[in-house]
């Protein structure tokens, strides 16, 4: 029993986590319809900056350099790349294979900075851990479902009840309409990727903290993994976002520790794990979790 709650406390933290960076492909999506491919390595560059930074400007100066430079890059990717090659929403697919380009430049780059090191984010959090009731959790588990939820109801409540939040939506529903009324997509569009570049940063944190044994140049292929988070909630919505992450990082936390029982599925099933249960829910409900299901006139 107590192995259980461990890894469910384990998947509700993961899944917190991929909640930050799953919410990031959503609010871009609903924003400009760019599937965002390059957003591993922006969550790379910010971690990458906390990571060097730290030992000059303290935890929480380079978190926060971190995470404005982060956002501003990729506030500054969509400005000016993005917007000024196609803007149409309707040839999203264009810009969405320029985003697979930045990634690899950005990569590429980071990768060469890094190299075969192990960086260590300077967290406060470091590998100390705490004992709850039976089981026993690494404090940075802690922190990460603690600041995730923190930072989830701000974005929630940014959309809700701010004048961004209600053109973003407007926009999501109808461009054309939008516009129409006045709302200025462009700027509407270049916050929301600077929204998701911030969360990106912010995510870095908490995937190379303990018992991650650090920064590398691999860390940003986890956001892969809030990739079917998105998707299986529905790429259009914050809230399936939220709900696929927890499921994905359930899903993980549980293959991984009964990885001794599931031998037979094969040693390496707990990284196919979310991919599989994004195919599963996807032959069930196409739209995904959350998403709407369209109607066309025929």
């Amino acid at each position: 029993m107590t192995g259980l709650l461990d890894n469910v406390l384990n998947g509700i933290a993961l899944g917190s986590v991929y909640a930050l960076v799953a919410l990031g492909f959503v609010v871009i999506f609903k924003a400009s319809g760019v599937m965002n491919f390059a957003h591993g390595s922006l969550l790379l560059l910010g971690g990458y900056l906390t990571a060097v930074l730290h030992d000059d400007l303290g935890f929480a100066g380079a978190l926060a350099v971190g995470v404005l430079v982060t956002a501003a890059v990729a506030g500054a990717m969509d400005r000016f790349l993005l917007q000024r090659g196609d803007p149409d929403p309707r040839h999203a697919h264009v810009q969405t294979i320029v985003t697979i380009g930045v990634d690899i430049v950005l990569l590429t780059d980071l990768a060469r900075r890094i190299g075969g090191d192990l960086l260590s984010m300077g967290d406060p959090w470091g590998d100390s851990v705490s004992g709850l009731g039976p089981i026993t959790v690494a404090d940075s588990r802690l922190a990460a479902i603690v600041v995730s939820a923190v930072v989830i109801g701000a974005v929630f409540a940014l959309f809700r009840f701010t004048s961004w939040g209600l053109s973003l939506r407007a926009a999501a529903e109808d461009v054309e309409a939008a516009s129409l009324m006045g709302v200025r997509l462009v700027r509407v569009r270049t916050l929301a990727w600077c929204l998701a570049g911030a969360l990106a940063a912010l995510a870095a944190v908490f995937l190379a903290a303990f018992p991650a044994p650090g920064l590398e140049r691999t860390t940003g292929q986890i956001a892969l993994k809030a990739f079917p988070a998105a998707i299986l909630g529905g790429m259009a919505s914050p809230t399936g976002a939220l709900a696929g992450s927890m499921i994905i990082g359930l899903t993980e936390a549980l293959v991984a520790g009964y990885q001794t029982d599931l031998h037979v599925l094969g040693e390496g099933f707990g990284d196919v794990a979310p991919y599989a249960v994004m195919i599963v829910v996807l032959l069930i409900r196409p739209t995904g979790l959350f998403g709407a299901r369209g109607a066309a006139r025929v």
